[in-house]
């Protein structure tokens, strides 16, 4: 997405990423375009099976081969692995063969335990960190809404595409990913307008709020104000908001 310092691309033990550009939008990142164009350029080429991973992650020996068996197996669900989020790297970087000392799946997601799996799960739990879903599963939900640009709202948006067009979900308690630590914000302030546009294009679409905690402590905060029922930032605080995104 507008990184000049990847299209010479990268070649790392013999292999050459491929590497799609995608130019911005001024509103912001396109991540749900990038990741359709990805995806579809993978199927394109004739792979059966899809794997999913946000930019921060590190994988299990056993990620591929665990996606690949679930999604051949039970090719009409889209499978979510367990994701740990790491503390800080010790001195030297993590230790890569040794990931499993790490391991603490978020508390938000289902808890399983490895060949563990489970289907139905809740739509608005879908997150793109890390998933897999067949060629079939992909064609049939049309792929990500591309009206979302910027932080926020096009993950729960796909859950609900899953869900509007029959499309099982599932978890594994196998195909662990280690999602590296960076400082982050709570709320994700320097994300608010943002936010606040992907929560009325989600609210459009299906009828309710997105990032509901969200938007209650960016209330609280007195960053945001409800009128005629749709968020809108107040005046107030755009010198802070604007200095905080500097």
């Amino acid at each position: 997405m507008d990184d000049p310092a990847l299209l010479a691309g990268h070649v790392r033990d013999g292999l050459q990423p491929r590497i799609l550009p995608i130019a911005t939008d001024p509103a912001g990142l396109p991540l749900a375009a990038a990741r359709n164009r990805g995806i579809d350029s993978v199927f394109a080429a004739g792979c059966d099976v899809v794997i999913a991973l946000d930019v921060d992650c590190l994988v299990s020996p056993d990620l591929v081969a665990d996606y690949h068996r679930l999604v051949s197996n039970a090719p009409e669900t889209v499978w979510q692995g367990p994701v740990t989020y790491l503390p800080p790297p010790p001195a030297g970087g993590y230790p890569l063969a040794a990931l499993d000392a790490f391991d603490d799946p978020h508390p938000a997601r289902p808890r399983l335990n490895r060949s563990e799996t489970r289907r139905g799960a809740s739509p608005e739990l879908f997150w793109s960190l890390s998933f897999a879903l067949s060629r079939e599963s992909w064609r049939r939900s049309g792929g990500f809404c591309e009206e979302y640009v910027g932080y926020g709202g096009e993950d729960t948006d796909f859950g609900q595409i899953l869900r509007a067009e029959g499309i099982d979900l599932g978890w594994t308690g196998d195909a662990r990913a280690y999602h590296q630590h960076h400082p982050v914000s709570r709320p994700p302030v320097e994300h608010l307008d943002d936010i606040l546009r992907n929560a009325d294009i989600y609210r459009r679409r299906w009828g309710s709020w997105p990032m509901q905690g969200w938007l209650d402590e960016f209330e609280r905060r007195g960053l945001i104000v409800r009128e005629n029922g749709a968020w809108t930032r107040t005046s107030s605080q755009a010198g802070v908001l604007g200095r905080q995104r500097r």
